[in-house]
């Protein structure tokens, strides 16, 4: 596992210095993404603000996510991360906002959405919103949990 507290440490200098703010919607992670950035001080100047939509209900009312998507594709899916990404961006003054929404276990999954599947979205205002799609494998949720804290921090640094 990477070093979350080095990666939250680019991440934050180099937001700072680019005058950039980031805004998080998460879902399997409860928070944990928005939580890596603040350990860093400094993090008020590039963290807006982080939703965290665990349930179908705050996914809707906080992000507008809507109920289509979730009853047509269900929480986790590419769609319903791509909405959460692009409804935390235009509820925020982000610059860029990254949205997770996965089955981190150790229950949860199926055959089509098995435990370790991640759903992740970073939605830009000077650009396309982008997805991708992760399958970890079924180490345990806190694995799950951190390796997703990992990619979207990644993701973040490289957009920004």
């Amino acid at each position: 596992m990477a070093d979350l507290s080095g990666l939250a440490m680019s991440l934050v200098q180099q937001f700072t210095r680019a005058g950039r703010m980031i805004a998080t919607a998460e879902s399997c992670t409860g928070g944990m993404i928005a939580a890596a950035i603040t350990d860093i001080p400094g993090s008020s100047a590039v963290l807006d603000r982080g939703f965290v939509t665990y349930s179908n209900e705050a996914k809707e009312d906080m992000i507008g996510v809507s109920v289509a998507t979730l009853e047509a594709h269900g929480a986790v899916s590419r769609e319903t991360a791509i909405e959460m990404a692009e409804g935390a961006l235009s509820r925020s003054r982000a610059d860029l906002a990254v949205s997770v929404t996965g089955v981190a276990g150790p229950d949860g999954g199926s055959a089509e959405k098995p435990i370790g599947l991640v759903h992740m979205a970073l939605a830009r205002r000077d650009g396309p919103t982008t997805h991708r799609e992760f399958r970890f494998d079924d180490l345990g949720r806190a694995y799950i949990r951190e390796a997703t804290v990992e990619k979207a921090l990644d993701a973040l640094i490289a957009a920004g």
